[in-house]
């Protein structure tokens, strides 16, 4: 799945994320966003070392607008991991892959760096 991340919409987003048996990463976004399309690369590389443990979903917020509604998506890029149908942690901003993993601590066995 390496280099495409699974997008969900309004229609799909209770049976794909809220529904999930494992930890869901939720990545809001839209195409004009630069930091977005900054840190896609952070996001499918963790996907592809993380994936056992959590899953790592795209919405684009222009296409979908009810759900980043929903859940009070104000900026992006907003990263919200849910667990059991809740959010359990939000990360606002572009950060680097490092500083993703650090605040998905608790949620993947962080690798050590080789």
């Amino acid at each position: 799945m390496a280099g495409t991340l699974k997008n969900v919409t309004d229609a799909d987003f209770d049976a794909e994320v809220l529904s999930s048996d494992k930890p869901v990463l939720v990545d809001f976004w839209a195409e004009w966003c630069g930091p977005c399309r900054q840190i896609a690369p952070s996001l499918e590389a963790i996907a592809a070392e993380y994936g056992d443990e959590i899953e790592i979903v795209k919405l684009n917020i222009d296409q979908n607008p009810d759900t980043a509604a929903k859940y009070g998506v104000m900026s992006i890029p907003t990263l919200n991991v849910y667990q059991g149908g809740e959010v359990v942690k939000t990360i606002v901003g572009a950060k680097p892959k490092a500083a993703i993993l650090r605040d998905l601590d608790g949620f993947v066995t962080i690798k050590p760096v080789a």
